[in-house]
């Protein structure tokens, strides 16, 4: 099946007593068993069913479904946000005394969660993954995993994800990739060699702004060794399934960040029209990038653009389109501040992904807690918007930042 009508079909949706097209929003918070036997059993892993949201729903089941078959994994964890599913993510696999190696240029919220669990015993050790000679230098014994981005934010810098992986595989290492700004439209790193996905569904999965969501979805083939994992001993038996098993049966089910029924019945909406809208804000975005190339005085980041030192891998990577997101710099705090005063269509939001687009000025927001070396590292600067490319006719948005860049002084 091609990209959409593998999301429309790809699993079975809706309900097959009324014949509802869509799957129903089972909201109820537990569900009782004919015995108390089958009850234990479900408990103890020896059936299949439901018994309290916070461990697993219908309607979350039926999103998780869809998400494995979109990233083309063997199972997905729906977690309350993004940053909820990279915590459980990591926190699956490493604790204290362990190293992770990541990305210099992540969002800023992915940072502040490393520097939080400094206080559990847990190093992170940040890389240029670009310099890949570089990263595979700060491997130890103490490593555990490589993080990185797909596609940074807001760097706009594109990860080489075969290149990586084959350094994480020399070092028998999982890589996890964060494919939020991507998707799986534009590139499944699972099929590229990474081990582990995660999405913050509340951006383009979702598509409208409408719930806070997040998605971990695991490839199923990482040999898990028991002396650099111990606690996997007791899940090796589920074999490809053995990183999800630990993580339902401990962190997720035990810290209990999981997804609401209606979160997930908005994003089974929402991922439908995933690749109609990506499309869409795909070429939006390349055709807004390029026109504000040609006006003095703005300079423009994105993967697009034969400018970007991210030009090539971004071509052997990704689907022919790169991205709904751009930044621009204009010269002075001032003045961004200006323009994004002055736009009339664009929202001031600090989202991505949804079909309105968004601006934000990261350095005063979404990297408040970051260093001013994290903040040059992932190359965000106080003379900078990052755009969020919607799906509104092109002419109205360039005619919108004409107008607002021009009544501004650089």
């Amino acid at each position: 099946m091609g990209f959409n009508t593998e999301l429309l079909h790809g699993t079975k949706t809706g309900d097959p007593v009324t014949g509802a097209t869509l799957t129903p929003v089972y909201q109820s918070s537990a569900f009782f068993q004919p015995s108390a036997e089958q009850h234990e059993k479900l408990f103890h892993n020896k059936a299949a069913g439901y018994s309290y949201t916070r461990i697993n729903n219908p309607t979350i089941a039926a999103f998780e479904e869809r998400m494995t078959v979109l990233e083309k994994g063997v199972a997905s964890v729906a977690c309350a946000s993004g940053m909820a599913a990279i915590t459980n993510a990591l926190l699956n696999i490493v604790g204290s005394g362990d190293e992770i190696i990541t990305s210099t240029s992540l969002y800023g919220g992915t940072i502040d969660l490393y520097h939080d669990l400094e206080a559990f015993g847990i190093t992170t050790i940040f890389a240029d993954t670009n310099d890949l000679e570089d990263l595979e230098s700060k491997i130890t014994d103490k490593t555990r995993v490589i993080f990185a981005e797909t596609i940074g934010n807001p760097k706009l810098d594109v990860t080489d994800i075969p290149a990586l992986a084959g350094i994480a595989k020399r070092h028998n290492l999982p890589l996890m990739i964060d494919n939020t700004v991507a998707t799986a439209f534009l590139v499944r790193p699972l099929e590229l060699g990474a081990d582990i996905v995660i999405n913050s569904t509340s951006k383009y999965i979702n598509g409208n702004s409408s719930a806070i969501s997040g998605v971990i979805t695991d490839a199923g083939r990482f040999k898990w060794d028991l002396e650099r994992y111990p606690g996997m001993k007791d899940y090796k038996k589920f074999a490809k399934f053995a990183f999800t098993a630990k993580l339902r049966n401990g962190l997720f089910r035990n810290m209990g960040a999981c997804m609401a029924p209606q979160t997930a019945y908005y994003n089974l909406l929402g991922m439908e029209t995933l690749g109609l809208r990506m499309e869409r804000a795909c070429d939006n975005a390349m055709q807004l990038a390029a026109y504000l190339e040609t006006i003095p005085g703005i300079s423009v980041n994105y993967p697009g653009l034969a400018s970007s030192p991210w030009n090539g891998v971004a071509k052997q990577l990704l689907d022919g389109r790169f991205g709904a997101i751009l930044t621009i710099r204009v010269g002075s705090k001032e003045r961004a501040f200006a323009i994004m005063n002055a736009l009339t269509i664009p929202q001031i939001v600090s989202n991505i992904g949804d079909t309105k687009t968004l601006i934000v000025h990261p350095e005063s927001t979404l990297a408040a807690h970051s260093t001013e070396q994290e903040k040059i590292d992932a190359a965000v600067f106080d003379d900078m918007i990052r755009i969020s490319v919607g799906i509104e006719d092109i002419e109205d948005l360039k005619q919108d930042f004409t107008a607002a860049i021009q009544n501004t002084v650089g």
